[in-house]
Formats: C-alpha cells, structure tokens, sequence
C-alpha cells in the first residue's frame, strides 16, 4: 500500500509531460487522487514498515491526510489561476511537474523511519519549490527564488549537519541502527556522548527553524511567498512547512527522553524570541500576503512550544488547524487581491451574489479563526496547550517561571490579535467598493477547508490517542 502513494505524483509527472491543452483538465483530477491511497492507509490500525527505513505509523497517517486534503484545496484554486494572473500553458504545465516532486518528497519525509531518508525527502521538496516560485517570471520572484535556494540550502545543511552528530552519538551503543528513530528512541539511555547528541539535535533544531522563518531569518518566508502565486504560498504553509515540523516532532521527542530540561530551555529560549520578533512584524504588515505568512510562523512557535510542554493532542490539533486555515487564506488572496490591488482598506467588500456572499463570510470566519475565537479549533489547542505548559512546570517546580512565560507568549498574541482585528475591520468597513470576482473552483477550495476544520471539531478523540 505505501508504493501506491507514490502513483498519483507519479502520474502527474508523466502527464506534464504530454501537451497541455489535452491533459490539463485531468491534472486536477489525478492530483485529487493522491487522497485515495491516503485514506486507505488512514483507516489500517497497525504500522506500515519497509524496510526498516519508512514507518508509517500514526503521526504520519495523520500528517499525510492532512496533506492530501490541503493539495485538493490547492489543486482547486489552481483551477483559476490564469484569471487573477498571467500564467501560459507551460509554466502551468511546468508548476505541476515540480508539485508532484513536491509531493514525493513530502511522502518520503513524512513516513521515514531512517534520519538520512528523512533529510533526502525534505531536500528534494526543498528543491521543488524552488522551479514553483519561478513560475512567476517577475523579477522580484526570480530574486527570491535564488534567495530562498541560499537560505534553503543553510538550513538543509545544518539539519544533515545534526543528523551526522546525532548518528556518531548513538552509533557506538546501537549500531548501525543509530541511523533509525525507531532505533533511537528504544535505546536512547544506552547512549554515553547525550552532550554530542543534544548538541546535533540543536542543529537539527535550528535548521528546521530558519526553514520556517524564525530567527534570524524571519523576513525571507514573508518574502518568497509575497513573490510567488498565491498557490505556492499555500503550499508552503500547508505542506512544506508539516514536513519540517514532523521531523522536528520526531527528533524533539527523543531529545525529551534524553534531557527534557536542556530540550524545554532552548526550544523555549529560540521560540519565545522568534514570537517576539514576529508579533511586532506582523503589527507592520501592509499587505495580505506578508501579513498570512508571518502569522504562520507565529503558529509553527506556538506548535513547537506545546508539543516540548507535552501537550502533544494541543499540537497536533493546532498543527492541522493551520494547515487548512492558513492555505485557505493564501487562496482567498487571489480574490482580495483581484487586478494587482494589494490595499486592505474595502478587500471585503463589493461581492455579489451567492458565491460572493459565501466567499464574505468564509474568509471572515478564516480571519477571525486564525486568531483563536471559538469555535475554532485554535482556541482549544491553545488552551489545552497552555494547560500542558502550567502542568509540566508543576511537575518541574518551576510554575512561576512558566507564568511569566505564558504571560509574555499572551501580551505578544495580544498584539497579533489587535492587528487582524483591525485588517478584518479595514477590510470590512474602510475603502472603496470595487466589483471583484470570485470563481467556482476558489469557493470550492474554501468550502473544502471549512469543512475539514468542522472535522477537526469532532475528531478529538483520535488526535489525542495519536502520541
């Protein structure tokens, strides 16, 4: 079953290949079927291992149908692409050959067992994105495409970096299953050099940061997907970004089993600064675009934050509200963004009829949704996620220090919060009403996303048993 993940990328691939006008309305539909053999590994009960180096096992069932749901969203509002932008037959030929790239590398992260297979699966998604940025042929995008190649290539660099000192750590007392995090966090109390091991681990963690944009690299996200098509944005923040963070899942809770204290210190050290940088850029942000992007690495400190607290249903619910909520976001920028105009003064306004009306009221339920009010499942994850932070500084003896950090991690939301409040107000009350267009593929994605967070909702039970 785990081969026929790779068909549908396989496919899409090949069919890019053949002449665009013949084969372009089955891409969608061959891209749709990458949720199939999802849903069938999603409904087995035991763990799928090949070869030792891949298992699929929970976490990755769980990532990859998130996965697959966030590409159907996406393949959907590529649909009418070529309305809002200028895009010919071959580079949109040419973004659907490196998505399916993008995809087999995300297959091959997400289920690896074995540190190395995991890097080469992040890397050639890395890779991938990089020709998808360029599909935008504007000079600005051009730039950023080399410059997230350089930043892309520091931050893969350290993670192989960690990688090699986790494995010459751990390789004297398992062997040459050292190489394996099944391997790893079985015999993790057999290793006798733990300081190189959290010393790796610590670029590891740190690659995986600036992949996500945090500090210091806080700007280049923002960047590149102010640069690429909104589609791209999406993927980023819906795909690329849950591969880099299950990686970190997984290396983080080994490092837990080694020295929880020295783990919480500099993941709560990194992130707190990082969301203090963040809230105040995000306070700055002028357009859509930089104002999603920078958002979503606020929600990747919160997620890592909750998941080293043991709040580990906490971050995995709020992992997967992101993914929907912030793709949905990307996507709805197509339409606010109509004719090139970037203002958010009147964005929400001057919609008719009934795909207007729904698209009104979906992108104010994604906007006010990101933010945490209820029912969003932002607002319980942040609760039981907090709630993991106060009890593992009970058990640690250390409930006045958490106070203050929860107290700095709220003043810093307050302001996150204070920001979209204000945009959803500008957006809804403020500026001209101009005509805009919403199409049927675009409504579609959003009603798909709204959907799959109403699931979210009900589907507590399961997330909780997942670690």
């Amino acid at each position: 079953m785990f081969e026929a993940l790779f068909l549908p990328p396989l496919a899409i691939l090949l069919l890019s290949f053949l002449d665009i006008a013949k084969i372009k309305r089955f891409l969608p539909i061959v891209s749709a079927a990458i949720f199939i053999p999802v849903l069938f590994l999603f409904a087995s009960d035991h763990i799928l291992y090949y070869h030792d180096l891949i298992a699929v096992d929970k976490l990755a069932k769980f990532v990859l149908l998130v996965s697959s749901v966030v590409s159907i969203g996406v393949t959907l509002a590529l649909e009418s692409l070529e309305k809002h932008v200028a895009i010919d037959a071959k580079d949109y030929k040419r973004f659907y050959r490196f998505f399916a790239l993008f995809w087999i590398g995300m297959i091959i992260s997400v289920a690896a067992n074995s540190m190395g297979i995991f890097w080469v699966g992040l890397e050639l998604a890395t890779l991938s994105t990089v020709y998808m940025i360029k599909t935008n042929k504007s000079a600005f995008a051009h730039h950023e495409a080399w410059n997230y190649m350089i930043v892309g290539t520091i931050a893969i660099a350290l993670i192989l970096f960690g990688i090699i000192l986790i494995y010459a750590a751990a390789k004297p007392a398992i062997g040459e299953e050292a190489m394996l995090f099944s391997a790893l966090g079985a015999h993790i109390h057999q290793i006798r050099n733990s300081y190189l091991f959290e010393i790796g681990f610590a670029f590891v963690a740190v690659g995986s940061f600036v992949k996500m944009g945090f500090f210091p690299m806080n700007l280049w996200l923002a960047n590149i997907e102010r640069a690429a098509y909104y589609p791209v944005a999406a993927l980023f923040s819906g795909l690329l970004e849950s591969a880099i963070m299950v990686g970190f899942f997984r290396f983080a809770h080994i490092a837990k089993k080694l020295n929880e204290s020295h783990l919480i210190g500099f993941t709560y050290i990194y992130a707190l600064l990082t969301l203090f940088i963040v809230a105040f850029l995000i306070y700055r942000a002028k357009d859509f675009m930089r104002l999603f992007s920078l958002s979503g690495v606020e929600h990747m400190v919160l997620i890592a934050i909750f998941w080293v607290s043991g709040g580990y249903f906490a971050a995995l619910l709020h992992f997967a509200a992101h993914a929907f909520l912030k793709p949905a976001l990307f996507i709805s920028t197509g339409v606010l963004e109509s004719k090139g105009k970037y203002h958010i003064a009147g964005a929400l306004r001057g919609y008719k009829g009934v795909k207007g009306t729904l698209f009104f009221i979906l992108v104010g339920f994604f906007m006010l949704a990101i933010i945490g009010l209820p029912p969003s499942p932002i607002f319980f994850s942040e609760i039981f996620g907090f709630g993991a932070m106060v009890e593992m500084a009970k058990a640690s003896h250390h409930l006045l220090l958490m106070f203050g950090a929860i107290a700095f991690m709220l003043l810093l939301l307050a302001v996150i919060f204070y920001k979209f409040v204000e945009v959803y107000q500008s957006m809804k009350y403020e500026g001209s009403e101009e005509p805009k267009e919403v199409y049927a593929s675009e409504m579609s994605a959003l009603a798909l996303f709204a959907i799959a967070l109403l699931a979210l909702l009900v589907s507590f039970d399961y997330i909780e048993h997942i670690v």
